[in-house]
């Protein structure tokens, strides 16, 4: 498994980029080394306040809007996602949303998202609610 997203609600799963598993427990967190592991701001908040043991991460994508990352979770990099300028992911426009990479990301297969924009599709959802997903796909993707 290349990636997960933790506490991924059920109507996002037909759209995970292949090799992404959808992670519902934080046991299963536990289990593996994950080359990309997004949080949901609900999950975010839900391992703050479940026991468990240690959750590691070479990337790590989480919400940029919490005061702290869950204490367990320990990644060798963090991208954040929300719509503050700080965030590395976030949108640069809302009507027509645009997903804006505000920092160099790197991808777990060892190549750089450099800054840039990038013009999104319909969505089913609003873009704002789709940044995990969103950032999921991104740093998953075949560059051209």
């Amino acid at each position: 498994m290349d990636a997960a997203l933790y506490d991924c609600p059920m109507e996002w799963a037909p759209f995970l980029p292949p090799g992404t598993r959808r992670i519902r427990r934080a046991g299963e967190l536990a289990e593996h080394i994950w080359p990309l592991l997004a949080l949901t701001a609900e999950g975010c908040r839900a391992l703050a306040e479940a026991e468990g043991g240690k959750i590691t991460c070479r990337l790590l994508l989480a919400p940029g809007d919490l005061p702290a990352l869950p204490a367990r979770v320990r990644a060798e990099t963090v991208a954040s996602y929300g719509l503050s300028p700080r965030d590395s992911l976030t949108l640069s426009s809302l009507a027509e949303p645009v997903l804006c990479v505000q920092r160099a990301l790197p991808r777990p297969d060892g190549t750089v998202v450099d800054p840039q924009e990038f013009p999104l599709p319909p969505l089913p959802g609003p873009a704002e609610a789709l940044l995990p997903l969103l950032g999921l796909w991104l740093l998953q993707m075949p560059l051209a």
